[in-house]
């Protein structure tokens, strides 16, 4: 039984010509997969393993008109723990803010409210994330991790 769809309200908030949206209708994976292919963090990851990630996550599109320009993907249970991952906006959209819209879209989503614990991984955006409450590790002795160099 999917209770999903009755569970976690899809939004959708316009500014400025620009849209946010959790529809995973709207999403572009043409669009997702030519962005992640030069990401940093993402090179070498097919297609097939992109398309059933957002199918598995919570996904914040952003859309300038119809082209999808940006994305916020997370993975949560909806109750304890959210890891924050692919986040990006293309750089003809960059440098207006959309990054800090985007980002407080996702914090203040009603079904990602009140997580006991909001992970993320960056290597240089250290500053957007901490402008939304993100940290370095309160206990990092704690946390281990099982890394395979693998994106297949």
């Amino acid at each position: 039984m999917d209770t999903r769809s009755s569970i976690i309200p899809t939004i959708e908030e316009s500014q400025n010509g620009y849209t946010i949206s959790t529809d995973p209708a709207r999403l572009d994976l043409d669009a997702i997969c030519t962005f992640l292919e030069g990401a940093y963090w993402s090179q070498g990851r097919t297609r097939a393993t992109i398309d059933r990630s957002l199918q598995h996550s919570l996904c914040f599109g952003l859309y300038h008109e119809q082209q999808q320009v940006g994305l916020a993907r997370v993975i949560t249970d909806y109750a304890t723990y959210a890891y924050l991952c692919d986040v990006y906006i293309h750089s003809d959209h960059r440098g207006t803010g959309l990054g800090k819209w985007l980002m407080a879209t996702v914090m203040a989503h009603p079904s990602l409210l009140g997580l006991r614990r909001f992970m993320l991984a960056t290597r240089d955006a250290h500053g957007l994330y901490q402008q939304v409450g993100f940290h370095a590790l309160h206990a990092p002795d704690r946390w281990m991790e099982r890394f395979q160099d693998t994106q297949g």
